[in-house]
């Protein structure tokens, strides 16, 4: 009628355009859209690890930002690491969103308590849902400490979502008999008519539309969660191998660092890989404070051991040690000095991966070091111009002339840098091989610019 009344009186056609743009604006804003509703996506599709965990974190982080309504996670998953599992189903439990879950074939083990965790469980025909006892890497059952903690951890999150807590207890527990279920002596696993019948699947379902129809969802405003550079990058760098090259790269570059001191290049070398190595693994939650600080603390013993003490005693001994176990613990995870969640061969992977690294980089020192220091790609890094008397550079007040096979003495220890004093001049020395102690006397075997061997 207010349209009519608009077309029909006797205003000018400008000012009849402007309400009835007007009135369509203000009609179009009072009717609620279509797409109001907004359904965040995100995938749970390989085994779960601290970096799946930050994953969701971060998903349902950007949900709550973006104002949605729902969430929805599609699983498919035979589980993973146990503390990965429960900062998932803690940070659902805790968010406002409406979560729902499509099990698309498994939701095995940690798969299982994430579903449980959310409001609405639907299943594809032929998916299974349970058999969440902790297992090793060789699929045996962990001992009951291990078993306690995720009894309790289904139990409860169960009771959150009103499902029944004995049942989600049997999925961990073989020797819980629940009548008409599961019979003692075996874990519970449900197929997906199993269960909905007991509660534990609200839907059967095909694909994620058939989720949404039965959700009332269909239609609605989606965003499917993408993974950035940035998790890409964490997860290339938390590889085993790339860790065991940076491992590598660390030690090798105070290595060489220590045959040229002042150069520098060696020593950034092996803080880059030092940052590159730890950032990771801090952010993924399995490096923390004190293992980085034993890694340092076992460096700082072998540079007292090299630069003030001759041989290798306790402070070098100590200090290996010290690496071993700081890099060793960066690998597995933890909560402080409690391991609990580390089973005994992920401490021997990851004692293995640190052990083959370091072996390897001593291997490569030996073979190449003396050969790298004079590799035309290490002297582009290393001002290499030699100021002689031929070129016309003449030192004031220094007659001095070293040629092989002239005897000096060490006026520092040589370690294997160090000074020698020939005529009553000072000259920078680096000793072939082992350690000089300071007040030897030494053959000058080579000229290297101010420099002798």
């Amino acid at each position: 009628m207010f349209f009519n009344i608009l077309i029909n009186s006797e205003i000018s056609r400008r000012t009849r355009r402007f309400w009835i743009t007007l009135a369509a604006t203000l009609l179009f804003y009072n009717v609620p859209a279509a797409d109001s509703v907004l359904v965040y996506r995100f995938s749970i599709q390989e085994t779960i690890l601290p970096g799946t965990a930050r994953m969701v974190s971060r998903a349902m982080t950007q949900a709550e930002e973006a104002g949605a309504t729902a969430v929805l996670i599609h699983m498919n998953t035979y589980g993973g690491m146990v503390d990965a599992a429960d900062s998932i189903r803690t940070r659902i439990l805790n968010s406002p969103l409406r979560s729902i879950v499509f099990v698309d074939n498994n939701a095995a083990s940690a798969g299982a308590l994430i579903s449980i965790a959310c409001n609405t469980i639907y299943m594809r025909s032929g998916a299974t849902i349970g058999a969440a006892t902790v297992v090793n890497q060789q699929a045996e059952a962990m001992p009951d400490k291990y078993q306690s903690y995720m009894r309790g951890m289904m139990r409860a999150t169960a009771e959150k979502r009103g499902r029944d807590p004995k049942i989600a207890e049997a999925m961990v527990d073989p020797d819980l008999y629940v009548a008409g279920i599961i019979d003692s002596g075996k874990v519970l696993t449900f197929t997906t008519a199993e269960a909905k019948a007991n509660g534990f699947c609200d839907g059967v379902a095909e694909t994620i539309q058939e989720v949404l129809e039965a959700e009332g969802l269909a239609g609605q405003r989606q965003v499917v969660y993408q993974s950035g550079w940035v998790d890409k990058v964490i997860a290339f760098f938390m590889n085993p191998a790339v860790s065991g090259i940076l491992i590598l790269i660390i030690i090798g570059g105070i290595y060489f660092e220590l045959q040229s001191p002042g150069i520098g290049f060696p020593i950034l070398a092996s803080a880059l890989a030092a940052v590159l190595y730890f950032t990771p693994l801090y952010l993924e939650g399995l490096a923390a404070n004190w293992e980085i600080l034993l890694v340092l603390a076992g460096f700082i013993l072998l540079a007292v051991e090299i630069l003030v003490l001759p041989g290798f005693g306790v402070p070098g001994i100590l200090g290996a040690v010290l690496i071993v176990t700081g890099f060793t613990f960066t690998l597995v995870p933890n909560e402080g000095f409690n391991f609990r969640l580390a089973g005994g061969d992920d401490m021997i992977r990851a004692l293995g991966v640190v052990v083959t690294s370091m072996a390897v980089s001593i291997v490569v020192m030996f073979m190449t070091g003396k050969s790298f220091l004079k590799s035309v790609m290490f002297r582009k890094l290393v001002l290499q111009d030699e100021m002689s008397s031929r070129e016309g550079y003449v030192s004031s007040g220094s007659a001095v002339n070293p040629t092989p096979g002239m005897e000096a003495v060490a006026y520092t220890d040589l370690r294997p840098s160090g000074k020698v004093v020939l005529d009553q001049k000072m000259l920078n020395a680096v000793a072939e091989t082992g350690f000089i102690s300071r007040g030897a006397h030494v053959v000058i075997t080579g000229v290297d610019g101010l420099k002798v061997t």
